[in-house]
C-alpha cells in the first residue's frame, strides 16, 4: 500500500459503503457519548422534529422545520472535529487554534439562529 493512502479505507465497491457506515457510526456514537452540545442538539431535535409534524400545514414547511434541525447536528459534528484536530495538534494557546475553535462555534451560533428564525417564521406565518 502506498504512503499516501489510508489503512482504514476499503478499496472499492461495498466494502468502502459497509466501512464509511461503520466509521460514521463510530463517529455518531462517540459524539453522543464525549459531546455534551452535541447530546443537547439531539435533544431538541427529539422535541422540535415530532412537533414540525404538527405544527407545518405544508410538506414543504416540514421538510424545512426538520432541515435546520439537521443542519445544527452537522454542524456541531464538524465544529467537535475541528475541536478534536486541534487538541489533536497541540493543547497550548494559539491565536490559530483559537480562531478555528472561535469560528466552529460561530458556525454552530448560525446554524441554530437558523432554527430560530425558520420556525418563528413558520409560527408567526400561522398565526395571522
Amino acid at each position: 500500500m502506498s504512503p499516501d493512502r489510508s489503512l482504514y479505507k476499503g478499496t472499492s465497491g461495498t466494502q468502502r459503503i459497509f466501512n464509511a457506515t461503520r466509521y460514521s457510526a463510530t463517529g455518531l456514537k462517540t459524539a453522543f457519548r464525549t459531546e455534551a452540545a452535541f447530546r443537547q442538539i439531539v435533544l431538541i431535535n427529539l422535541i422540535l422534529i415530532p412537533l414540525s409534524f404538527w405544527i407545518s400545514q405544508s410538506l414543504a414547511e416540514q421538510a424545512l422545520m426538520v432541515a435546520v434541525c439537521l443542519l445544527a447536528l452537522i454542524v456541531e459534528l464538524i465544529n467537535s472535529a475541528i475541536e478534536a484536530v486541534v487538541d489533536r495538534i497541540s493543547l497550548e494557546q494559539h491565536e490559530l487554534s483559537k480562531n478555528a475553535k472561535d469560528m466552529g462555534s460561530a458556525a454552530q451560533f448560525v446554524a441554530l439562529s437558523l432554527i430560530t428564525v425558520t420556525w418563528g417564521i413558520i409560527l408567526i406565518g400561522h398565526s395571522f
